[in-house]
């Protein structure tokens, strides 16, 4: 188990950090991000992948295809921005839309993708078309809006300010599940709730944050600087106030993404042990399936992206 653990991992960590590399310094002008698209459609489509197993295993309908197809076309909606600019072309800065706005159209078609396949369907095979769009819709919207935004994360700012706030609230968030961990391993003693996550201790949340907070300052102090380079130009969005200095953004930025990424590995197993189900696939060996790397970044980057959006980090 740890042998596949540690390939997996490896693997992984050599595949993000080759596109990484490549977003970072070989992006097209106004086309920052788009170099990440295959990890993130991978972590997209394999989450949505394993949480369209877990209904089916456990007898729930759901259409995979039709939501596996709606997760994408959300997931994908917040990059017409960077492919509009990708092309030559300056996106205008008085479109209705916005660069955001591209999302919730995304997400608005989305769901109607799904009832499309219920209506084209609808008497021809087994019953139960509501409980497969309810079903559909959940998990597109779900998967689909998070892995979004963190499309729009890495569009926030100029150059690669927006790669290393993406980057921070990766590291931020998984390093608090890992502080959790080991701390909780250490001297978890009272349970945190125990009914969805057994493992899961107050005293390994309280390390959990403490990493994150801890990951935050560093990440705010040396990260930002080594990987936007002296020579981009200052980000656009104004700064509030102390959020801008390492010390105080990290203690905004640490505890909320730790919390948050509590609560999206607890929605996780909400839906697990409802499915009676231990991972929530085998796409990585050793790791379990891609729910279970994504749960707590998918709760995550909505707190990450306001704070980087209100100043943190200047």
């Amino acid at each position: 188990m740890l042998k596949d653990r540690l390939r997996t991992a490896a693997i992984l960590i050599v595949i993000v950090a080759l596109l990484l590399y490549l977003d970072g310094n070989h992006s097209i002008p106004g086309g920052e991000g788009l170099w990440l698209l295959p990890l993130l459609m991978f972590f997209s489509l394999g989450t949505a992948f394993d949480a369209t197993g877990l209904l089916l295993n456990s007898g729930r309908a759901v259409s995979r295809a039709a939501t596996l197809s709606a997760t994408a076309l959300v997931t994908l909606s917040a990059c017409v921005p960077l492919i509009w600019e990708a092309f030559g072309s300056i996106y205008p800065a008085n479109c209705p839309v916005g660069r955001l706005g591209w999302i919730v159209l995304g997400s608005i078609t989305g769901m109607f993708v799904i009832l499309k396949n219920e209506m084209r369907t609808y008497g021809k095979g087994p019953p139960g078309a509501l409980e497969r769009t309810v079903h559909g819709v959940f998990v597109s919207q779900y998967v689909g809006l998070a892995m979004a935004l963190l499309v729009a994360l890495r569009d926030l700012g100029s150059g690669n300010w927006g790669l290393a706030a993406l980057l921070t609230t990766i590291a931020v968030t998984k390093s608090a599940d890992a502080g959790a961990y080991f701390t909780g391993k250490s001297i978890g003693r009272n349970k945190l709730i125990p009914r969805l996550s057994p493992g899961k201790t107050w005293e390994g949340a309280a390390g959990g944050i403490v990493t994150a907070t801890i990951v935050a300052f560093i990440c705010l102090r040396w990260l930002f600087p080594a990987v936007q380079g002296t020579g981009n130009p200052p980000l656009a969005t104004p700064s509030i106030g102390l959020l801008s200095h390492p010390v105080w953004g990290s203690v905004v930025l640490g505890p909320l993404l730790a919390v948050s990424g509590i609560v999206g590995d607890l929605a996780e197993s909400l839906v697990k042990r409802e499915c009676s189900a231990k991972d929530s696939g085998k796409w990585l060996p050793g790791l379990g399936g891609v729910w279970d790397v994504t749960d707590s970044l998918i709760a995550a980057v909505l707190p990450a992206f306001l704070c980087f959006a209100a100043g943190v980090a200047g």
